[in-house]
């Protein structure tokens, strides 16, 4: 009983510089103070698997960091939208694109044109990379060294670039 009075102790005691890092983390106040209410809650709940010769306070501020990431992930991951599109080019532009426009329709055949005369080996890497992949799940899937897999996608943007300069 006494180490669970101890615990809660050291928690409260605490909470201000919790709500300091909280409010680093969100750059909100009302985010920051749900962040630290989530916090503290978790600690309170995982009380039994702290060790007691670990560093309390980063173990606190490790559990608000790693709610902040996860909830930035679950975030983002709302906020991705499904393309429907055959291109897959769409994905996860902000509604502000351009893509309503006719110059910005104009623009996306453009590049899409621009693609479609790359071959297989540094467009269907680039566009991977497009779609969200990172280079290491990309060079899994296609079987290739990683380095060979950047530097396809580095070709891939300066030859783009060099197509579509009229656009810059």
């Amino acid at each position: 009983m006494k180490t669970t009075e101890s615990f809660k102790q050291r928690l409260l005691g605490l909470q201000g510089n919790l709500l300091s890092f909280a409010y680093q983390l969100t750059t909100n106040k009302e985010e920051a103070r749900d962040l630290l209410q989530d916090t503290t809650l978790k600690a309170l709940d995982n009380e039994e698997k702290y060790v007691d010769n670990v560093n309390f306070k980063g173990w606190i501020f490790t559990i608000m960091r790693n709610i902040f990431i996860n909830n930035y992930r679950q975030t983002v991951r709302k906020a991705t939208v499904i393309d429907q599109t055959e291109d897959l080019y769409h994905l996860n532009i902000s509604q502000e694109s351009g893509l309503t426009t006719p110059e910005g329709s104009v623009a996306v055949k453009e590049i899409s044109a621009a693609l479609e005369s790359f071959s297989d080996e540094y467009r269907i890497p680039f566009n991977m990379y497009v779609a969200g992949y990172k280079y290491n799940e990309i060079a899994e899937k296609m079987n290739l060294p990683l380095g060979t897999i950047k530097s396809r996608i580095f070709f891939a943007r300066k030859r783009l670039r060099e197509q579509l300069k009229d656009y810059q």
